[in-house]
């Protein structure tokens, strides 16, 4: 049997970076003292009101179709939401629902990009972009974020990239999955100034905006002259700690809209409306548990910093936003990959290796702040006790 080429197109090195993470689960699940520090996928439970929502629009009978790019009142909601968190004036209309923000990004790709076509990424990057960029038919330009410039954006390195042949736009995310980092005004200002000047799309993927506790959060769409050409994808996963409820939206010029609607009709129809229900309250709603989990993340993000920079065999980039570490295990004389199957198979910690993200975080682990303070702490202890156990002196 043959399948498309297309589907060829969505493995790469990305989509096999997990399988420390499967491991972990497998061994948590056999009753072993497992701490999963390889995922995304907050220790919150979403909250009361949230839930309340949802089951009240099932007990209303909310199991239909709902509307293709999403419900108005949802939409409303979203693009007051939206001006809030980045300070540009968007309506209803500039709003689609979908079903998560990896499904948003996967389509929002379909819809700019097309094969021959190249798009701008920073590397580290989130480890399925290559896929979605690849489904599209496009290529990826890199554009290189150094640890020792703490993963942040030189612009020189970017006009290098804009310069490439087949540019059609630029794909960020901020706060940066894997890195932590947030980027600087400075660093936003010179992708609009080259997105204007090269007539380029720029998608950004934001769904850790809220989470920006170090360093502001800053949305390409908010500076002058880019409405016509941002496209920001958000959600409620990460913010409100409902990851499993597949609830996202992207917010763009009203003639992508339209086009990107054609898309949403074909991949998911609508959304389901009573996690449509539940968004709404999510939104609109009491907001004192997203604050905790912020104010959260920011204390996990200082103590895992603080703890491993005490190692003479580690070095830790501080976290500005979201909920992960980047931790720099070089001088151990250990690889990424050999310092995190060893750091499982001993201490029973899962990581990711940074080289999955880019060539840029080899050498790196990405750590999850998906646990209290107390098992941070004892996180920390076993990755400091491993890497004092291999660490290759002299």
């Amino acid at each position: 049997m043959h399948f498309s080429s297309r589907v060829e197109r969505l493995g790469g090195k990305g989509s096999t970076a997990w399988g420390i993470h499967f491991r972990g689960v497998e061994a948590q699940r056999r009753g072993e003292d497992v701490i999963l520090l390889s995922v995304g996928d907050p220790d919150f439970d979403s909250a009361p009101n949230i839930n309340a929502a949802l089951k009240a629009s099932l007990d209303a009978g909310d199991t239909h179709y709902g509307d293709i790019p999403g419900h108005p009142a949802l939409r409303a909601a979203i693009a007051k939401y939206h001006t809030r968190l980045t300070g540009q004036e968007v309506e209803a209309g500039n709003v689609v629902v979908m079903a998560g923000a990896q499904s948003a990004m996967f389509a929002a790709a379909q819809v700019l990009l097309g094969p021959g076509d190249a798009v701008i990424v920073p590397s580290p990057r989130y480890v399925t972009y290559e896929a979605l960029i690849g489904a599209a038919g496009a290529s990826i330009v890199d554009v290189p974020l150094y640890p020792e410039r703490g993963f942040h954006l030189d612009p020189a390195d970017l006009e290098k990239a804009a310069a490439q042949p087949h540019v059609r736009g630029l794909m960020l995310t901020t706060p940066n999955n894997p890195t932590g980092a947030v980027m600087t005004r400075e660093e936003v200002e010179a992708v609009a100034d080259v997105a204007k000047r090269r007539d380029l799309w720029v998608l950004t993927d934001e769904v850790y905006a809220s989470l920006a506790h170090e360093r502001p959060h800053i949305s390409p769409a908010s500076l002058p002259g880019m409405a016509e050409r941002a496209i920001t994808v958000c959600s409620l996963s990460k913010s409100h700690a409902m990851t499993g409820f597949r609830i996202g939206w992207a917010v763009g010029p009203k003639d992508f809209v339209e086009q990107y609607c054609r898309l949403v009709l074909c991949m998911i129809y609508s959304c389901p409306p009573f996690i449509q229900a539940a968004a709404i309250e999510a939104i609109e709603g009491d907001q004192s548990a997203q604050k905790r989990m912020k104010e959260a993340y920011r204390a996990r993000g200082r103590l895992v910093f603080e703890r491993l920079g005490q190692s003479p065999h580690l070095s830790c980039h501080r976290p500005e936003g979201g909920m992960f570490v980047m931790v720099d295990v070089r001088r151990t004389g250990l690889s990424a990959d050999a310092f995190a199957n060893g750091l499982f198979e001993e201490e029973r910690v899962t990581t990711l290796v940074g080289d999955a993200f880019g060539p840029e975080a080899g050498g790196h682990l990405r750590l999850s702040m998906t646990y209290d303070l107390p098992a941070m702490e004892e996180a920390c202890n076993r990755i400091l006790r491993f890497a004092d156990r291999h660490a290759k002196r002299g």
